[in-house]
């Protein structure tokens, strides 16, 4: 048998927020709506596809306060089957996952063959606010940088496609969303202690984030950061990197029909006339 062992490859790039051009959006709502339709529309084809072929994702969502997550997710699922995809919102440890090792809550939820798991955080808590509010020591923090490279690198090589995602606004655009949600009563729920005081530690948090991606932006699993100022652009580029990330080497048309059931269907049915075998 040949000795097989896979490598962790960083992408050797050096990922600075005050870089990310924040600025970018679309032209227009009705540019939004057809874009929206575009991709969102891709994404159901290769959710099948995956569902088809046995295969299995993650997406991973980090990012700000604020910056749109929810709203991005709720824009990923809507197209697609219920039965392919769960998504986790991930916060607090229960009880009985508290004393056990941080990775363990997220064993639990990883995705059967056939579906997609999507994170609304994830493991690199213990890289962000773990790090920051000295939830973990510096030793437990810095280890699990590697911990989590082979961690992601344990299940790419058992064939599970992992996209990360990383929603970036500035401090003045959180600021005006908190505001907003101050004064919406549907939306003041989202807004909690925990927001306005991490906010606070903005700095800390973006040097957190920094170290993430020095440390955790693998060849195999890249982050993409996602200029989320402007919401309509954001919902849009997060379509439009899953549906190219998730297709990369995976063939996204439709499986070939069963002749089986076209024989029933003719006799039971009496469905006449040529089906084409290839759309």
């Amino acid at each position: 048998m040949p000795n097989y062992v896979s490598k962790i490859s960083l992408a050797q790039r050096h990922i600075t927020l005050k870089n990310i051009d924040t600025t970018r959006k679309l032209d227009s709502k009705a540019d939004y709506k057809k874009q929206l339709k575009k991709w969102q529309n891709a994404l159901l084809h290769t959710q099948q596809a995956y569902f088809h072929q046995q295969k299995r994702a993650i997406i991973v969502f980090e990012g700000w306060d604020a910056s749109g997550k929810g709203g991005a997710i709720r824009r990923v699922t809507e197209p697609l089957d219920p039965r392919g995809f769960l998504v986790h919102p991930i916060a607090a440890p229960r009880k009985e996952e508290q004393g056990r090792h941080y990775l363990y809550r997220f064993q639990r939820r990883l995705p059967k063959q056939g579906t997609i798991a999507i994170f609304d955080r994830s493991w690199y808590g213990r890289v962000l606010v773990e790090r920051v509010e000295a939830l973990a020591t510096e030793n437990e923090w810095q280890r699990a940088y590697q911990e989590i490279n082979e961690f992601e690198r344990l299940l790419i090589d058992d064939g599970v496609r992992i996209v990360k995602l990383f929603m970036h606004i500035t401090p003045e655009e959180q600021l005006a969303r908190f505001e907003e949600r101050l004064h919406n009563p549907y939306k003041r729920w989202k807004l909690t202690e925990e927001d306005i005081r991490n906010r606070e530690k903005w700095s800390q948090y973006e040097e957190a984030t920094e170290a993430m991606f020095d440390n955790t932006d693998t060849e195999a699993a890249p982050w993409h950061v996602i200029a989320a100022e402007h919401k309509w652009y954001a919902r849009v580029a997060v379509l439009r990197t899953l549906v190219e990330e998730l297709g990369k080497e995976v063939d996204i048309s439709p499986p070939p029909i069963d002749d089986s059931v076209v024989n029933l269907a003719r006799k039971k049915l009496g469905i006449t006339g040529s089906i084409d075998k290839k759309s």
